[in-house]
């Protein structure tokens, strides 16, 4: 009997000994320290969401008046509102980097002109968002440069008032700011389409727009989901344009957690960024629910091989 089993052991041992190679280990490694950088501070935050501040001290007793004051406040027509706007600006967002990655990708063959233009993209992110906003004040304000042009030539005769701290004006301001995030992922998997598949759509006889619509748009879908996500992440905490650009009128859910940290309510600010959290994993489960239902996603990359 003990015979028998030596071997079955011998056998367990060497596939645990052959499991606990660099290359198996780093797998674990990685979720538990993504765990513990990612997942554990998202758990505080939503416990301390239950917890309350009274003259200035947090009182560590689990209750919902942190909640029920977000509700009573009116908290919840600011996240309406955020969630509004980030879904309108991922949208147009998509709607003006498409055709533009898809120019850039197959339309541009000029290399100096594609990597000038792919330099001009980067700037957003080395460059600090305030000093890029603030620019935008002294020209929509009411003495601004485009009142001062419309009235010089007669066309208006007062002052456009809602150029600037106005919804209009946050839309404008987040439009630079968050077109490179949408346009880099669609037009990274533009690049990798075979231009045979294009040519052999129009040898077949397929217009433009079917060309388009059954060769192009499928193979770049994983660009464009990748577009969605990273540009309504960050859209969803956003706070220097509605700070600089609305005027204190268009508050989002950033700006209530920046004013709820310079007021030390730090369990209001962990409730309003749980609410950002959810609102986040709503939006994102529908998207993984409606690419579903269209494509298999494990498949795609395979459709632009050769």
């Amino acid at each position: 009997m003990a015979a028998a089993l030596t071997p079955t052991r011998r056998a367990w041992g060497k596939r645990v000994l052959d499991r606990l190679t660099p290359t198996g280990l780093a797998v674990p490694a990685f979720l538990i320290a993504w765990s513990f950088l990612v997942i554990v501070p998202l758990l505080v935050i939503v416990m301390f969401s239950f917890f309350q501040v009274k003259s200035y001290r947090i009182v560590y007793e689990p209750s919902l008046a942190t909640w029920e004051t977000l509700i009573e406040s009116g908290r919840w027509i600011t996240a309406v509102r955020t969630l509004r706007i980030g879904i309108t600006m991922t949208v147009i967002e998509l709607l003006l980097a498409f055709p533009f990655a898809l120019w850039l990708a197959k339309g541009c063959k000029s290399k100096t002109v594609k990597a000038l233009i792919i330099t001009l993209l980067t700037i957003p992110f080395f460059l600090d968002t305030s000093s890029r906003i603030i620019v935008w004040r002294s020209i929509l304000g009411t003495n601004g440069f485009v009142n001062t042009v419309l009235m010089s030539s007669g066309l208006i005769d007062e002052p456009i008032s809602w150029l600037l701290y106005s919804e209009f004006a946050v839309h404008f301001g987040m439009l630079g700011t968050y077109f490179p995030t949408m346009v880099f992922p669609i037009f990274m998997i533009m690049s990798l389409i075979d231009d045979d598949y294009i040519q052999a759509s129009s040898d077949l006889g397929g217009s433009p727009g079917q060309t388009l619509l059954y060769v192009i748009l499928p193979m770049s879908l994983p660009g464009v989901v990748a577009g969605v996500v990273f540009t309504l992440v960050p859209l969803m905490a956003a706070f220097t344009e509605p700070q600089m650009l609305g005027g204190g009128f268009v508050n989002l859910l950033g700006n209530s957690v920046n004013s709820a940290l310079q007021e030390l309510k730090y369990p209001t600010a962990a409730a309003l960024s749980t609410v950002v959290v959810a609102l986040l994993g709503l939006c994102l489960a529908a998207l993984i629910m409606i690419t579903r239902k269209r494509f298999d996603m494990s498949t795609m990359f395979q459709a632009i091989q050769r």
